[in-house]
């Protein structure tokens, strides 16, 4: 019996349900796969287009700022409309985006496909969470969740090597051919199984929504959240998109190398994600952040300081790298849980998810300007990225401990 039907097992869920999880969870895996594919093909559209980390940090970092800013708009006005009808319309438009992608000729129009599939990938991200309590009863919402975001976990272990092999084998754009592939058959699938949902109380209207929105916004707790998750977003994403450029660039790597990255990663953080939420749960969600943060300052380093490093040792160094990196924001989301009224919860979510993407965005940039190609081909100044990374780490951590004190929450 596999992991997967011992949590159904534990679910208890009609086949319906179990059905309508598996299925939230494809289009989940097929929007993060879109997401996460193009920084491990960094190495090769760096030279297929002869870009600067500049404009490599460019194009990663428009995903994030289109999907953060239609995120945000979309939540104004996503309640006049049926979801079932939303994600269809976002999930047509976001394999469109990434089919361009994948005929991209230029990097300019690449640039173009990237935010045209961000647009709508935000947007469809943001429905397929709103989708789980809409068609899950509470007692197994939990477990639902858990299992949609295990989407994440299972590209990096799956899809990505995937992705790799098919460009090895073909080209770069063979990895967003296939993305494409196998989301037109979640998309037909979410079309013959999942019901319409019309929203039960009435729509407000877009300016009461914004009033809503400036409230939340505003208040204390609120903007300590939104830092919070922001920090923690913004040290990551320095690094995240240019692991691969830097494992072959620097590390001394081959490009048939780095699927060993994402699949030893992503599986360890499968088991390690589960062992952090289990000890939110037994020690206190802001002492378990307290370890993870600082114990994630010691791969934030090492990964930005390698050398000529053997393929085995460099594996330890971007696993633990993966594992603290994500574990981070387990304790960070659960501490903002306890302390966010659940009347406010949903909105707050919204406005945490935009904010989280933008800090990404900016991030991806930002590293891009401070990170060059030296004359010998190596990334030069990466070390950089570490210490700002560990600063960043660091603040976030203060925030999470002045909600923590505030709150009374350990």
């Amino acid at each position: 019996m596999s992991s997967t039907d011992v949590m159904f097992d534990e679910f208890d869920a009609t086949k319906r349900e179990k059905l309508i999880v598996y299925l939230l969870g494809a289009i989940q895996f097929v929007h993060i796969l879109d997401f996460v594919i193009l920084m491990p093909l960094g190495p090769m559209l760096m030279r297929t287009f002869n870009v600067t980390t500049s404009q490599f940090g460019l194009l990663v970092s428009s995903y994030t700022f289109a999907a953060g800013i239609s995120n945000f708009l979309a939540s104004i006005i996503a309640d006049r409309f049926e979801r079932k009808r939303i994600l269809q319309v976002c999930f047509i438009g976001f394999l469109i985006g990434t089919g361009l992608c994948a005929f991209a000729p230029n990097f300019e129009l690449l640039l173009g496909a990237r935010i045209f599939a961000g647009v709508f990938g935000g947007v469809l991200n943001a429905v397929v969470f709103a989708l789980i309590p809409d068609l899950i009863p509470p007692k197994r919402r939990g477990t639902a969740n858990g299992i949609v975001m295990s989407a994440f976990s299972v590209s990096s272990v799956i899809g990505v090597p995937i992705g790799l092999a098919l460009a090895e084998m073909f080209s770069w754009h063979a990895p967003f051919l296939f993305i494409v592939a196998i989301g037109l058959i979640a998309f037909v699938l979410a079309t013959l199984i999942l019901p319409l949902i019309h929203n039960k109380s009435p729509a407000k209207s877009p300016v009461d929504t914004l009033k809503t929105f400036y409230h939340i916004a505003t208040e204390a707790i609120h903007i300590e959240g939104f830092l919070l998750t922001s920090f923690l977003a913004f040290g990551i994403f320095m690094i995240v998109p240019f692991i691969s450029p830097s494992m072959v660039k620097n590390v001394g790597l081959a490009e048939s190398d780095l699927k060993y990255i994402y699949l030893f990663g992503g599986t360890a953080t499968v088991f390690s994600a589960r062992w952090i939420g289990r000890l939110c749960d037994r020690l206190g969600s802001f002492r378990v952040m307290t370890w993870v943060a600082f114990l994630s300052f010691i791969p934030l380093i090492l990964i930005t300081h390698l050398g000529v490093t053997p393929l085995a040792l460099t594996l330890v160094v971007t696993t633990t790298f993966m594992m603290t990196g994500s574990g981070r924001f387990i304790p960070a989301m659960t501490l903002l849980s306890l302390v966010v009224d659940p009347k406010k919860r949903g909105t707050f979510m919204g406005l945490e998810n935009a904010f989280r993407q933008l800090s990404s965005g900016v991030a991806s940039l930002v590293a891009g300007l401070i990170i060059y190609e030296g004359a010998n081909g190596t990334l030069e100044r990466f070390n950089l990225l570490g210490y700002a990374a560990v600063t960043v780490t660091f603040m976030a951590w203060l925030m999470a401990r002045r909600i923590s004190k505030k709150s009374g929450i350990q």
